[in-house]
């Protein structure tokens, strides 16, 4: 199978499965970590490799003799070490997420975003945790760096049950343990929220030891308003339904979701946190990107 053919296993039958999801995870990192610079290389708890010329007074320990046998040219390895980080994800898993488009939902498409990211992590040799929330139930696993801590994490996305509302933020932000460490925390959700439950929740993850990325996923066609003439919207949470004639309501909704989308990534940027919409039809490489860029801000 070719790696760039990932999108052909997106099903449910395969994502609701520890071997899918650690299949496609595995076929998207490879990809991605083989298309950046041949010189790169991942280890635990390191940067990707870069090469320099050889200046005097270098350590010649460092000489890279491969590249010297291959161009005749003298090179040093250079490699940016880095403490291990603990990676948390925390997965909104209240009732709205049960969304679907194209037989996914948004919630099974947080399961291949959480497991290609955790993959990445584990290869570099991250602490990796899981933490999903809603009004019923919670779900801790807490940050490890082992293999099969991996396969554990894997096994709970597949088994996380979406159900009611997000959780009022007294009771939310004592759910997610700070050991006060580096920490890099995505948090993952559609910010669909009654009042500013989930808001306040974000907000107060923040420290000045921590990066917060917040992931909103969204449904292309919710993001481009593409449904057909007449369709009718039910409330995932309340149950309440309204039917909209799409072609007039076409313009405000998207002028209303924009000006949304801009007060609260305004809103989250004065709090020192990073906002990025995430579209169910994006290449997963997307977020690795995101992820290395993010981790390297931590130092």
């Amino acid at each position: 199978m070719a790696i760039q053919d990932y999108q052909d296993l997106l099903k449910p039958e395969v994502i609701n499965t520890v071997e899918g999801l650690s299949l496609i995870s595995r076929i998207v990192v490879e990809g991605f970590t083989s298309g950046l610079n041949k010189s790169a290389s991942v280890g635990p708890g390191m940067e990707f490799s870069q090469y320099r010329g050889y200046q005097p007074g270098d350590d010649l320990r460092l000489l890279d003799w491969k590249m010297l046998a291959r161009s005749g040219r003298y090179y040093i390895k250079q490699s940016e070490i880095e403490s291990q980080v603990t990676i948390k994800f925390i997965v909104d898993a209240s009732a709205s997420m049960l969304h679907k488009e194209k037989d996914l939902s948004k919630v099974d498409f947080v399961r291949l975003l959480v497991a290609t990211l955790a993959y990445m992590a584990h290869k570099q040799g991250d602490s990796v945790g899981l933490f999903a929330l809603n009004e019923n139930d919670v779900v801790s696993i807490y940050p490890n760096a082992d293999k099969k801590h991996y396969n554990r994490l894997l096994l709970e996305l597949i088994n996380l049950s979406n159900s009611g509302k997000w959780p009022e933020t007294h009771i939310s932000n004592k759910r997610i343990p700070n050991r006060g460490g580096k920490e890099l925390i995505f948090f993952l959700t559609d910010m669909y929220e009654t009042g500013d439950e989930i808001s306040k929740f974000i907000k107060g993850l923040k420290s000045a030891r921590n990066e917060v990325i917040v992931l909103q996923i969204m449904g292309s066609a919710e993001m481009d308003f593409n449904y057909g003439p007449n369709i009718t919207f039910e409330d995932w949470e309340t149950g309440a339904r309204v039917k909209v004639d799409t072609e007039k309501a076409k313009t405000e909704y998207l002028a209303a979701l924009e000006s949304r989308l801009k007060k609260i990534k305004d809103e989250l940027l004065s709090n020192g946190i990073d906002h990025h919409v995430f579209r169910m039809d994006a290449h997963l490489g997307e977020a690795l990107l995101l992820f290395l860029k993010q981790r390297k801000r931590l130092g």
